[in-house]
């Protein structure tokens, strides 16, 4: 099997969709969170949208791409790779966001196919939310090195702080792939993943891949069950991290990055460990991960930047 080079560049949207309370709650309310900013209406300002959230309304257009894109056989291979959200205004109650996705990336590595796509979402005034670079890899699949030119400008040329490349000496913050491997988690909780939650966050989050719900199909995937989606994984991740912020669930969140790594099955727990925040030009720095329960990184290389 091998994808073809035709894809790069392929696009979808604008999609047009619009926000309620209903669906913000249901979001945060998926992942257990209680924090009155995500559940309360009556909340100066309004509900605050869980910093995972955009993956709701970008998921129609993932669909729809995909469709266009990739065999039935080519998409069920599909694994989620990376992750990198940044958010321009958390989304709101009463939002009308327009989001357009592209393929900006196609390139092969050991496991298979490794494919990137952007996701741009404006509001009504034409004004950026949110802007995420969503990594793929297609197990087992072939393809040939095609790229953008410059598919990611600006952006992903930030000095990432929490990296060595552009960190200051003596400044390693742990976490696998900082800098600062061998040095202990300054926090780590457990976080239970019942048998329901990819079941629960399907219908909450609006995202439906039958591998996280429908055994049968995990299996004929070469799955060992069904397992839980990648972003539900980083959103509790975050939530852990944000826990500990003093501002909470209102802390300023600007962008998210992460490596996907082990998968995470249900029933299990989720082992969140976190490092101290560092200091950087933009704000506040945080690495993180999670383990599964056989102690492999279900998320790596986390990081969560917030502004102040």
């Amino acid at each position: 099997m091998k994808i073809s080079s035709g894809i790069l560049g392929a696009a979808a949207g604008p999609r047009i969709q619009d926000i309620d309370a209903r669906w913000l709650m249901a979001y945060a309310g998926a992942l257990g969170q209680t924090a009155p900013d995500y559940l309360d209406t009556t909340r100066a300002g309004g509900l605050l949208a869980h910093p995972l959230f955009p993956v709701c309304y970008e998921w129609p257009l993932a669909v729809d791409l995909r469709s266009k894109t990739l065999t039935d056989e080519i998409a069920l291979r599909g694994v989620h790779a990376t992750h990198d959200l940044t958010i321009h205004r958390r989304p709101r109650a009463g939002d009308r966001l327009s989001t357009t996705a592209a393929i900006t990336s196609v390139e092969p590595r050991p496991p298979g196919a490794y494919v990137v796509t952007r996701f741009e979402t404006l509001d009504a005034d034409g004004r950026p939310v949110t802007t995420t670079d969503y990594g793929s890899l297609y197990l087992g699949v072939a393809c040939e090195r095609h790229s953008h030119p410059d598919p990611l400008p600006e952006r992903e040329r930030e000095s990432n702080p929490l990296s060595p490349v552009g960190r200051g000496k003596g400044e390693g913050h742990g976490g696998e792939g900082h800098g600062g491997e061998g040095r202990p988690p300054a926090w780590s909780a457990d976080v239970p993943i019942p048998a329901s939650l990819a079941h629960v966050y399907t219908e909450c989050a609006r995202i439906w891949n039958p591998i996280h719900t429908d055994r049968a199909v995990a299996l004929a995937a070469g799955l060992p069950d069904i397992i839980l989606h990648g972003t539900a994984t980083l959103a509790l991740a975050v939530s852990e991290a944000l826990r500990r912020e003093p501002e909470g669930a209102a802390a300023a969140v600007a962008r998210v990055r992460c490596r996907f790594g082990g998968m995470v099955r249900l029933p299990s727990t989720l082992r969140v460990e976190g490092w101290k925040p560092a200091e950087s030009g933009a704000g506040r720095a945080i690495a993180f991960r999670a383990l599964g329960a056989d102690d492999r990184p279900a998320v790596r290389d986390g990081w969560l930047q917030l502004t102040t």
